[in-house]
């Protein structure tokens, strides 16, 4: 275990969560094994460094998250899909992309984003870890990927190549990343002086305020403010020329970067960028005492999920789960819901399908079964795409069953 900040390598003390011992989030079970196997469970601690004022799990000896058979495919939520077409339309128009351009995504997952790039004429290079991802990719959109992790040594390799991007996309991917500082100093290698670099991250400001600490879980290695992000940013070389707040995974922000001393200038985003410097500067992110107010409301939280949960069953009322998230594994581990009290939880994603929750070891069906089952409520477990899930069952309105959110406190509607 190491004690030291992954960014700057300060002493770590401060501790924001503390949630004991958990599988590791997307390590489903197999049916054939899930009843009568062991599974190993880790330490789930989430520290502050006092002087980059990064957030970031204390360093556990896991399994390595990015295997061949990994489980998450971006595609299979419309929402995202969307998210990300608005993102290719938006940044090709705001730097002028077009067929002499080349885009780069760290971590294109299954080509979810650089299909629509490629759609409009746009030169594009995935990179990725997972080969089972990179091959969605190439089979359903003709997009070429690089099967490996980020990083300098990747970087330099690619430089050489001659690959000098105009924009480089790394969506929801740093949190991921064990060792930030590599993954950030390759950018410099492969991006045009002129050219942006954009980081979408959940932000940290609003997971305190929705006490959305579901968040945390062993594949999310860190947890980020833009005070963050601005510290790691300038130790690479590059600085930030603007911010978008955005309303995906509970908060986000969008980060646009670029090599320091580039000069590019937006003034949208540069009010952007100062409005969340105010904000965060308000909210005292500089300061030990925010974090430590932290671990009260987790408590909260579980306490009224497990009252919800035990009043249900007690006057025999049925609840199911919808979604199989890492979110939602860290969740029920760290209340302790298991199949007594959610019997079943449905995923679209056929990966998923027929698989066991880690830990808690509830079974993962295809949505029909809800229409089948007609439980009286359905606990969303991806609440940020709460609005998504429910649209999509008009019917449990209609036959007077509820859906219900833990995050960012208990709602029946």
């Amino acid at each position: 275990m190491t004690d030291n900040c992954r960014n700057c390598a300060n002493p770590l003390e401060l501790v924001m969560a503390d949630l004991g011992m958990t599988p590791v989030s997307n390590e489903l079970r197999d049916p054939k094994t899930a009843l009568n196997a062991g599974q190993t469970f880790y330490p789930l601690k989430a520290m502050v460094c006092e002087n980059c004022w990064l957030v970031q799990l204390t360093d556990v000896e896991t399994p390595e998250h990015f295997t061949p058979d990994y489980v998450y495919f971006s595609s299979y939520s419309s929402s995202w899909l969307k998210h990300a077409k608005d993102y290719a339309a938006g940044m090709t128009e705001r730097l002028g992309l077009n067929n002499s351009s080349l885009v780069v995504e760290l971590a294109s997952n299954d080509g979810y984003l650089l299909q629509y790039f490629k759609q409009a004429g746009i030169g594009v290079l995935g990179i990725d870890p997972t080969a089972n991802t990179a091959r969605e990719a190439k089979e359903k959109h003709g997009i070429s990927t690089v099967v490996d992790f980020f990083g300098v040594k990747l970087a330099e390799k690619l430089a050489a190549q001659g690959v000098a991007a105009d924009l480089i996309a790394a969506n929801n991917v740093l949190a991921h990343v064990p060792d930030p500082r590599d993954f950030l100093s390759g950018v410099p290698h492969v991006l045009k002086h002129g050219g942006s670099f954009t980081i979408e991250f959940p932000h940290l400001l609003r997971m305190l305020d929705g006490c959305q600490f579901d968040t945390i879980y062993h594949e999310h290695f860190s947890y980020l403010s833009l005070l963050a992000v601005e510290s790691m940013l300038e130790t690479v070389g590059l600085e930030a020329y603007g911010v978008e707040e955005l309303s995906t995974h509970g908060g986000s922000l969008r980060v646009h970067a670029c090599h320091q001393g580039a000069g590019i200038s937006d003034d949208a985003l540069a009010k952007g960028l100062e409005k969340v410097r105010r904000d965060e500067a308000s909210a005292k992110l500089d300061a030990a005492e925010t974090y430590r107010g932290f671990a009260a409301e987790v408590e909260k939280r579980k306490l009224d999920l497990l009252d919800f949960l035990i009043t249900a069953r007690r006057e025999n009322k049925t609840v199911a789960g919808y979604g199989a998230p890492a979110k939602g594994s860290t969740m029920l581990n760290y209340c302790g819901v298991g199949p007594e009290l959610l019997p079943f939880t449905v995923d679209l994603s056929p990966v998923k399908q027929g698989n066991y929750l880690p830990g808690v070891n509830i079974p993962i069906h295809h949505p029909d079964r809800l229409r089948e089952a007609e439980p009286d409520y359905i606990l969303i477990l991806p609440w940020n795409l709460r609005d998504e899930i429910a649209g999509q069952m008009p019917e449990v309105h209609e036959r007077g069953g509820k859906f219900v959110v833990a995050i960012p406190r208990i709602e029946i509607f």
